[in-house]
């Protein structure tokens, strides 16, 4: 890879940026100054320091986010906020959210740049589960929870059986195997209910970590990973 653009790829500035860093021997390469921006470095194996302070490689990064309300699942919006401007720190490697929250909705929502990665998370043929927690206008009856297990018929077509447990009088648990536009909303409305409030708990086996406040995020430990296999 090119000095530049693993330079830039790691967020330390722009190319033109980095050029000047490089014309002013800021740069070192395994201890040695190097000024050209042509010359190539392996990202795994050579040692770069700029300033004196080493710029570690990333390639894929993975991303727990637990997403405020009036955000956007996007990467950028000329009038909204995007769930990508709660996270500087990874801007400069192109993340994106993995699938979508609604505006008003919360929880867990996953960022990454690895694109394989969010296509086996949302792909309608993988069946990945997602959980929400559902405060609802009535409360949830046994023939509404009947009704999810036999699978709601929406506007455009049957979903999925899903999973529907109450937990008190207007908040209600529910697993859904597919990612429908507005699909609980749209759920509930077909068992003439209403969604108050929405908050995605968790995406296969990978719950929302109880130590992140809304709008924090923090990266994906190798065992959290595993757990969204299936």
């Amino acid at each position: 890879m090119r000095l530049d653009k693993f330079l830039a790829n790691m967020g330390v500035g722009t190319r033109t940026e980095v050029k000047h860093l490089l014309k002013k021997g800021k740069v070192t390469v395994n201890t040695s100054v190097e000024k050209s921006p042509k010359s190539h470095i392996n990202p795994t194996e050579d040692i770069v320091h700029v300033n004196g302070k080493q710029v570690e490689f990333v390639n894929n990064v993975y991303i727990m986010l637990n997403k405020p309300k009036g955000y956007i699942s996007a990467t950028h919006d000329e009038s909204n906020r995007t769930v990508i401007d709660l996270i500087p720190e990874y801007q400069h490697l192109n993340i994106f959210p993995v699938g979508r929250l609604d505006k008003d909705t919360e929880g867990l929502l996953l960022i990454t740049n690895d694109g394989q990665f969010s296509h086996d998370l949302m792909s309608p043929s993988k069946h990945v589960s997602k959980t929400y927690e559902v405060t609802s206008k009535k409360p949830v009856t046994k023939v509404d929870i009947d009704a999810f297990k036999k699978g709601i018929i929406l506007s455009d077509g049957p979903v999925k059986p899903a999973q529907l447990t109450r937990i008190n009088e207007t908040i209600s648990h529910v697993t859904i195997y597919e990612g429908k536009y507005h699909q609980v909303k749209r759920m509930f409305h077909a068992i003439e209910n209403e969604v108050l409030e929405l908050k995605r708990l968790k995406i296969a086996n990978l719950a929302l970590d109880e130590n992140l406040k809304s709008g924090e995020y923090k990266l994906l430990s190798d065992k959290e990973l595993k757990l969204l296999q299936h």
